[in-house]
């Protein structure tokens, strides 16, 4: 039997081939009326927003038969409790670290400083910042087919929560329900399996919009920003993260990195953490080892929740606004903005350029001038697909913890280079 190229590679070479076709066209075909209107704005607009909507398809189903499956497969709300618990407890823990690693890098490289501030014409409009009150109640749906609908992911994991332990509570009848959504979760995880094998064309149209749009010289006049942002992002993955599954989850990072590349791969396509919780969930699932019962509840939780990557780039933001601006922050100021960092990442949904909204809440917060993030406008997509890496990394880093602590995660698997392994879908056949 021929060995087949895994879906992996078959990704990496669409995403190759759309990132340099995209730079050749911004670079020499850009001002080509034919080609902006047929193929950027025609061809890959259509097949990248086609395929973000497929996964995004997948995600409102996929979560909520999964977190029945991971709710009622727990079985005692007690350890619901506890997995709970220990899930927010380390996102808030690792989201604390994220921000407070990227002001103390940006503090000492100051990025920013003599920089020419030619950004006069640029505006950004900020939203205001919801008070506490406001996040803290709007976790509960008043009318749960709205959250299904809109695809609020905090106030749906409320309702199937509630709804799950309810399947508990009910016996028999909640038995039947439970079953049923182990049926469908099964379907649901083929669907994964199916649109995933449209994944690299769907990559290649994404990463050629945006790079005929953008290029990659797009990223030369804020180097200096740019690039500590980055640095911070890839310290606090393979540092932070490593630690972590280190000394708490017991597992060798590098096995962990090599395992996610699937789902970094999605994460960087998409720049959306809830778009790649199907394949977050395959990968944590069918790759990593951990049981569905505490994966279907810590990803999408922390899809949610989890914005380290978002508050890395707040962080080095802050700091190199203030430093073009010459505005000196004081300590309160630092811890204001740690503060804030944690709690808008609670309140925000993980969706393309939610980390710019944030940040003018935090700008709002410390007396920073909004306007200054017109600056860092043109890099901010890229640095979004990476930072969106960077979180579902998160995600899958404290999943394993939990998943250690729980005793609900195989070894076996996590330890063969091979279980999990996509190569082409195998579609139902007649005989």
């Amino acid at each position: 039997m021929k060995n087949k190229m895994s879906i992996t590679t078959k990704i990496i070479i669409a995403m190759a081939i759309g990132l340099i076709l995209g730079s050749i066209i911004n670079a020499f075909f850009q001002e080509i009326a034919f080609i902006k209107t047929y193929f950027v704005e025609g061809l890959f607009h259509v097949g990248g927003k086609v395929f973000v909507n497929a996964l995004k398809m997948l995600v409102v189903p996929l979560v909520t038969f999964s977190l029945i499956c991971g709710v009622c497969g727990i079985g005692d709300v007690r350890v619901l409790g506890r997995v709970g618990i220990k899930a927010f407890g380390l996102y808030i823990l690792t989201t604390g670290i994220a921000i407070t690693l990227a002001l103390f890098v940006a503090l000492m490289i100051s990025p920013g400083e003599g920089f020419e501030n030619t950004a006069s014409g640029t505006t950004f409009t900020a939203k205001a910042a919801p008070p506490l009150t406001d996040v803290l109640i709007n976790i509960v749906p008043s009318n749960p087919i709205q959250a299904f609908a809109e695809g609020n992911m905090l106030q749906i994991i409320f309702f199937v929560i509630l709804f799950s332990i309810a399947i508990l509570m009910s016996g028999n009848i909640g038995k039947d329900i439970y079953q049923l959504a182990e049926k469908l979760n099964e379907v649901m995880m083929k669907v994964v399996t199916i649109v995933m094998d449209f994944a690299p064309y769907g990559v290649f149209f994404l990463m050629a919009k945006t790079f005929s749009e953008q290029g990659i010289g797009l990223i030369i006049p804020m180097i200096g920003y740019f690039s500590v942002v980055v640095f911070c992002l890839l310290l606090h993955a393979f540092g932070t993260f490593s630690l972590l599954l280190i000394f708490l989850a017991k597992l060798n990072p590098l096995v962990f990195i090599k395992k996610m590349r699937p789902a970094h791969i999605f994460a960087f396509s998409t720049a959306s953490s809830n778009a790649t919780i199907p394949v977050t969930l395959q990968v944590v699932e069918k790759r990593l080892g951990v049981n569905n019962a505490t994966a279907s509840f810590t990803i999408p939780l922390g899809a949610t929740i989890n914005m380290d990557g978002t508050a890395i780039m707040q962080g080095v933001a802050t700091v190199f606004i203030a430093n073009v601006y010459s505005i000196d922050l004081g300590a309160s100021d630092y811890m204001t903005i740690v503060g804030m960092s944690i709690l808008a990442s609670i309140g925000t949904a993980g969706v393309p350029g939610v980390g710019l909204i944030m940040l003018a809440m935090v700008f709002n917060q410390v007396g920073l001038p909004v306007e200054g993030i017109g600056l860092i406008l043109g890099v901010d997509r890229l640095l979004d697909m990476i930072r969106t890496m960077v979180n579902i990394t998160g995600d899958a880093t404290v999943t394993c913890i939990v998943a250690r602590g729980e005793n609900e995660i195989d070894d076996t698997i996590f330890n063969d280079p091979n279980a999990g392994i996509i190569t082409d879908v195998e579609l139902p056949h007649k005989g």
